[in-house]
């Protein structure tokens, strides 16, 4: 029987990370996202997962720190949305990591490395085709300032290996295809298909989810905030891109009138369109003043090529 908890979901992520007991799970998780030569070999929760941290329909914490043997600090979390001002977020809790190390009368070369890891089932770096992104402060030809300061990116999306090929995939690809299919593979397909038994022992952690109530009504109080939050954002989108269509329409309008002929107003209407597809799409190019020289043609197929575009984004959403 398949698993059927799904470790996208917040709560099932913490319990499996940042569960007394199974440190070896979050050791293995780590590695693999770090890819070093220099593993870590032993690992502190500070936040362990030790009963119920509800208010409502939030977590009081929603992430996991940790520190390892050489003092690094560790934030890992799981995010199913792309909420407004996420790197900056990040970013913020990668210096807040880094800053509280410091004590009075403490050196800043005593200072360790902040590694903060976010994990999403949401593309956040549309121009970026990678599975995991590192990011540090580098100079622009790539010479590393100094590591200290870490953010680490997984874009499950943007997976592309599948299950015939899962044993040439790298120990971060094979991460991510089981946070993306745990919940529907058995324990038994989960050790054939990851020969490392930190895989098992994760699933074993989602399973033991379903075997206590009070953690089984927390799981699914989760699931159904995670629900109600995608389709809230969905409609948004939706609410979003209706109110475009009619001022796109309205551009067009009056972009025709001004124009003082029928073929004007298309035209107008075209480009009214092609800007709110290209704001919903965050670009910026071609600018009104240039789709103003394209002919109709130009502008129809262009118009069809963002629809389409728009189209893909938000099915991959």
């Amino acid at each position: 029987m398949p698993i059927g908890i799904s470790p996208l979901v917040d709560f099932a992520f913490k319990m499996m990370l940042a569960s007394p007991g199974h440190e070896r799970v979050t050791i293995h998780f780590l590695n693999a996202i770090l890819g070093e030569k220099a593993k870590i070999a032993s690992i502190e929760i500070e936040n362990p997962y030790v009963g119920p941290t509800f208010e409502g329909d939030k977590w009081v914490v929603l992430d996991i720190l940790a520190t390892d043997e050489r003092g690094r600090k560790f934030n890992i979390e799981m995010q199913t949305s792309i909420p407004p001002g996420l790197r900056q977020r990040l970013a913020f809790y990668d210096a807040r990591l880094y800053v509280e190390q410091m004590r009075q009368g403490d050196q800043y070369q005593e200072l360790r490395p902040a590694i903060v890891i976010c994990v999403l089932d949401k593309p956040l770096l549309k121009s970026c085709e990678s599975l995991h992104t590192d990011f540090r402060l580098r100079d622009e030809f790539g010479r590393v300032f100094t590591d200290d300061l870490q953010i680490h990116v997984l874009e499950l999306t943007k997976l592309t290996m599948t299950r015939e090929n899962l044993k040439s995939a790298t120990a971060a690809e094979r991460w991510a295809y089981f946070l993306l299919n745990a919940e529907n593979l058995t324990v038994a397909e989960i050790r054939e298909l990851f020969p490392e038994p930190e895989f098992a022992e994760a699933a074993g952690v989602l399973e033991m989810i379903k075997d206590n109530p009070d953690q089984m009504s927390d799981y699914i109080s989760r699931l159904k905030y995670k629900l109600d939050e995608d389709w809230r954002i969905e409609s948004t989108r939706a609410e979003a891109l209706r109110e475009g269509r009619q001022e796109g329409r309205q551009e067009g309008r009056e972009e025709g009138l001004k124009e003082g002929e029928l073929k004007g107003a298309l035209r107008g209407e075209l480009i009214g369109q092609i800007v709110i597809l290209q704001e919903l799409l965050e670009m910026t190019e071609p600018g009104r003043e240039d789709l103003s020289n394209y002919d109709e043609l130009q502008l129809q197929n262009l118009c069809s090529q963002l629809r389409l575009q728009l189209r893909s984004r938000q099915a991959n959403r």
